[in-house]
């Protein structure tokens, strides 16, 4: 059984920054792509961010371009969402998501795991 547990959401004001980590049980990171995506009140969940099995090539929506790191950790099976420069428009439950495709996964119908959440506030 795969799980991810999402940490490191909190308050923060805007320009700050936060990292949030999704370490993952019951299999070896090393086999997935993971993804981030997002869910604001009275929206839909969106694609932030997703890294592919490897490390090597990364994607991510243009409006956190230049302001989000997503990596992996495969010695540690954790991946990480690096936010600075944070905005306002940026709170939402952020979620993890593991992928067993091969190529680069930006869909939420091709993640086959995902976290409970954490909420990312950022005061204006």
């Amino acid at each position: 059984q795969v799980q991810l547990v999402e940490s490191g959401g909190g308050l923060v004001q805007a320009g700050g920054s936060l990292r949030l980590s999704c370490p993952v049980s019951g299999r070896p990171i090393s086999r997935y792509a993971m993804g981030w995506f997002r869910q604001a009140p009275g929206k839909e969940r969106e694609f932030v961010a997703a890294v592919n099995w490897s490390g090597t090539t990364t994607s991510y929506v243009d409006f956190v371009k230049g302001r989000f790191t997503i990596t992996k950790d495969n010695a540690n099976n954790t991946a990480y969402l690096q936010m600075n420069s944070l905005k306002f428009e940026d709170t939402a439950v952020y979620y993890c998501a593991a992928s067993l495709l091969f190529r680069l996964p930006t869909l939420a119908r091709e993640y086959d795991y995902w976290g409970q959440g954490t909420q990312v506030t950022v005061s204006s």
